[in-house]
């Protein structure tokens, strides 16, 4: 991913602080036939700096194939959250271009299958206390027969960081006035990808002092 200085960060921190909080993510992978994508959810792990993701796919999802061979190449997790088109009209000077303002952090590893029925049940239950612990109750009220077989539809996997790309594209190249002027219209904006992206702007100590 091509990151200007100005909008790279290397506090692996802040990468994983920034994918716990958009956790839906896209896993690709590359095969003779060319690229291959899947959209789900992931669950992060940060050890000793060393980054992990975990999720699971449908069985009937060729994907897991791709990331389990020996010979597989290393796999790409993109991450992104609330983005925003920018008006050259909230800059000082007249002759500027519009922009797109966003935060996107790509993890890059290469991927192993949990044939292991424990770890991939670890997953899955890991998965419903994260985005529904309301449900974990229900889950565990259901026969080891229908569990067993819902788990046999799926396939869990593991991604270890080899590298991690984090870009906070956010004016920062702009003057604190013009910074202010991004936030205030995006936070007025009916979108609310418009509104995040500018409360990531003021989260990132960008703009004017409010005060």
């Amino acid at each position: 991913m091509y990151i200007p200085e100005f909008n790279r960060v290397e506090d692996h921190t802040i990468a994983v602080a920034f994918i716990r909080a958009n956790p839906f993510g896209v896993l690709v992978s590359t095969t003779d036939g060319g690229p291959f994508a899947t959209h789900l959810p992931f669950l992060i792990a940060e050890s000793a700096d060393q980054i992990t993701l975990r999720g699971h796919v449908a069985k009937a999802n060729p994907h897991w194939q791709m990331i389990g061979q020996e010979e597989a190449h290393e796999s790409l997790v993109i991450f992104h959250g609330p983005h925003a088109y920018v008006s050259p009209t909230l800059y000082e000077i007249r002759e500027s271009v519009p922009t797109w303002n966003y935060v996107a952090v790509h993890v890059y590893g290469k991927g192993r299958v949990l044939t292991d029925e424990s770890a991939a049940r670890q997953v899955l239950e890991d998965l419903i206390a994260q985005f529904d612990s309301y449900y974990a109750k229900q889950w565990n009220s259901f026969s080891d027969e229908y569990r067993d077989r819902m788990q046999r539809h799926i396939v869990a996997f593991e991604i270890t960081a080899t590298r991690v790309e984090t870009k906070f594209k956010l004016s920062q190249n702009r003057t604190s006035a013009e910074q202010e002027n991004v936030i205030r219209a995006l936070a007025d904006s009916s979108d609310s990808a418009a509104a995040g992206t500018a409360a990531l702007m003021r989260q990132q100590g960008l703009g004017e002092d409010p005060k």
